[in-house]
């Protein structure tokens, strides 16, 4: 694979964050009066955006800005106060990230995430360096599955979509590296390998550990240029 660059997706691939995200959006929806279990809800709102999430949940796909990104924050917050304290990465991400830029890769943050959370993980993680680029979900990016998202971290790294290997744990992710002409990594923290393929998933692994074990990155061919 002739490859320049990583776009990772953030929560449930960098950090360990999925369960948080799930018992928060349960108590958002309790504190709302909306009845709904959490394997209803959670393919509602993984991999989307936020203004995308609430509406759906919701039931009210006309909401005013306004409040939508009102109840956005409110859920965000709740998720950053519990998660925060016990704030985890995927297993071996940040010594998989430091070894991928010794390669020479460029990195970009893919997510549907504000920029409160991606402020809050970056904090977190204290990744050195700092991404090339982010592309965030509160930017007017439609959220997963459309590749947008996707195809403007490739924009901002300046590097064509085929050379970019997005790293993705949900399947709406998976889909939107397919259709923005990436291949692909799936991070099998939620969902299983099978949940997770595609014709461009190059591997399916549990972790970086599992990752770096199996000698991916000097598997690939960098290109530099």
């Amino acid at each position: 694979m002739n490859i320049e660059a990583f776009i990772f997706d953030m929560d449930g691939t960098m950090v360990d964050s999925m369960p948080h995200h799930t018992s928060t959006w349960m108590d958002f929806v309790r504190r709302h009066g909306i009845d709904m279990e959490a394997g209803e809800l959670m393919p509602l709102v993984t991999g989307r955006n936020g203004l995308e999430c609430v509406r759906l949940v919701m039931n009210q796909p006309d909401m005013k800005d306004a409040l939508a990104w009102q109840l956005v924050h409110e859920k965000e917050q709740l998720y950053r106060d519990i998660f925060g304290p016990i704030f985890a990465e995927v297993r071996g991400f940040s010594d998989f990230y430091s070894a991928s830029r010794a390669q020479g890769l460029k990195v970009a943050v893919g997510t549907a995430g504000d920029i409160a959370n991606v402020e809050f993980v970056l904090q977190h993680l204290a990744m050195n360096p700092s991404p090339d680029a982010i592309a965030r979900g509160d930017e007017g990016l439609s959220g997963k599955p459309t590749p947008a998202i996707f195809l403007a971290a490739a924009q901002r790294l300046g590097v064509a979509p085929e050379r970019c290997i997005v790293f993705e744990d949900a399947p709406l992710g998976i889909e939107a590296a397919r259709r923005a002409g990436m291949r692909a990594v799936a991070i099998c923290t939620g969902h299983s390998a099978e949940e997770l393929a595609g014709p461009h998933v190059v591997t399916a692994v549990r972790d970086y550990n599992e990752l770096m074990e199996s000698n991916f990155l000097e598997s690939l061919h960098v290109a530099t240029a």
